[in-house]
């Protein structure tokens, strides 16, 4: 009672919560990480990273759902509103059913491409999919409409339902099984799903009008592609360093990869704040490159105090957070920080654009997941060169970001 009354007079605001929520959200999560390295080690952790960097994947390619419900939730009202979000919630289903059976049916190739010890893990997580798809959209509400109190709430429960039933399950059962660790994170999909809003949910067939389909099918087309840039961009190094290393190696590297990523996962929470705003602010005809400025300048302050500290004092990071198993990458982990901090920057303009209807530098980012994946396939010849590789990527999409910036809002 004491902290609601205190909240309440200080005039804390929803967002300020939700960000608050959202680093709790985050830190669960790399304690979930932390832990499964701890008690797996290098080798068996690096199984335990494939499906993390699946539960990433899936998180992107569900986002496209969640930006677009976002975005239309802001833009309409009343009975439009309602016909779309029931309609949104049709096509997830489907989609999610979809992926959910092609990685079922490809579990074993699975496992051969990813050199991991078992094919079940990837049917459990399969059979989890559509839930999270669902799950997705009905955050896109919650995100759109603002409501950041019910949207954090999503996330906690998931965070915290995966974390302590995987913890659970390692204990109780006393092996180190990633068919365990995927039981975890489909369970974790369920509570993800509270609160769920199932008033908004019809199986009747709506009609929407065909000027606002086009709009809804051109905003989920270039938001499908740019969340696909982002899974190449933000996995294709995990799942590229698991193909071409031995397990031991990238064990090692996910390590490095968790803990360099910080940077962008507390961007994340600007970005979920940034695309609403942004959109409300373009419908008022107001100026929206001032909110750009603001975001990005916490985001730099964030980095750049992240890359000092793990430039200071990498082996204490490491050994503090994995365990002296992990030490090897401690030269690296400033390197890795750079080029996360580089991506969280460039990524905050390529959703301020794709917020505006401006898709060209959403392409380019395309361009550049390609570009990064290219360069880590001919140069692999050890892990530091893979982090050199995405340095260049990152450094070279982050400049083109700006150009693209400069010519839209002063010209040549």
């Amino acid at each position: 009672m004491q902290l609601a009354a205190l909240l309440k007079s200080k005039k804390i605001m929803p967002e300020q919560l939700f960000m608050v929520s959202v680093l709790a959200v985050n830190g669960g999560n790399y304690l979930y990480n932390l832990l499964l390295g701890r008690l797996l080690g290098p080798a068996a952790f690096a199984d335990a990273a494939v499906l993390i960097t699946f539960l990433l994947v899936l998180s992107f390619a569900a986002m496209t759902f969640q930006l677009v419900t976002a975005k239309f939730s802001v833009l309409f009202e009343h009975e439009l509103f309602k016909k779309f979000i029931s309609k949104v919630y049709q096509h997830a289903a489907i989609v999610g059913l979809i992926f959910g059976i092609l990685i079922i049916a490809f579990s074993a190739h699975l496992k051969n491409i990813f050199n991991t010890s078992s094919s079940t893990m990837f049917v459990i997580f399969g059979c989890g999919v559509p839930i999270y798809f669902l799950m997705s959209v009905n955050r896109g509400v919650f995100q759109g409409k603002k409501a950041f109190k019910s949207l954090a709430i999503s996330y906690q429960t998931e965070m915290l339902s995966r974390l302590l039933i995987t913890l659970a399950l390692l204990f109780l059962c006393n092996i180190t099984s990633p068919v365990l660790i995927s039981i975890g994170i489909v369970m974790s999909f369920v509570f993800g799903l509270i609160p769920f809003k199932f008033s908004l949910v019809s199986l009747k067939q709506h009609i929407i009008p065909q000027t606002h389909k086009k709009a809804i099918r051109n905003f989920f087309v270039i938001t499908a592609f740019y969340e696909l840039t982002q899974i190449v961009i933000n996995n294709s190094d995990i799942l590229l360093v698991k193909h071409y290393f031995e397990s031991y190696d990238a064990g090692l590297y996910a390590s490095l990869a968790l803990i360099g990523r910080i940077v962008y996962f507390i961007a994340w929470m600007f970005v979920m704040l940034l695309l609403p705003t942004v959109v409300q602010l373009k419908k008022e005809g107001k100026e929206t490159a001032p909110i750009l400025f603001k975001y990005i300048s916490y985001i730099a302050a964030i980095s750049l105090t992240i890359v000092i500290a793990c430039f200071s004092i990498p082996e204490f990071i490491i050994q503090f957070l994995f365990g002296k198993h992990y030490i090897a990458m401690a030269p690296l982990l400033w390197q890795y920080a750079i080029a996360t901090s580089l991506f969280a920057i460039s990524n905050i303009f390529a959703y301020y654009y794709l917020s505006l209807d401006n898709y060209i530098p959403v392409i380019i980012s395309g361009v550049f997941g390609i570009l990064q994946v290219a360069l880590v396939m001919f140069f692999h010849d050890s892990l530091a060169q893979v982090v050199h590789m995405q340095i260049i990527a990152m450094a070279l999409l982050l400049a083109i970001q700006m150009v693209c910036f400069k010519l839209n809002h002063y010209g040549l």
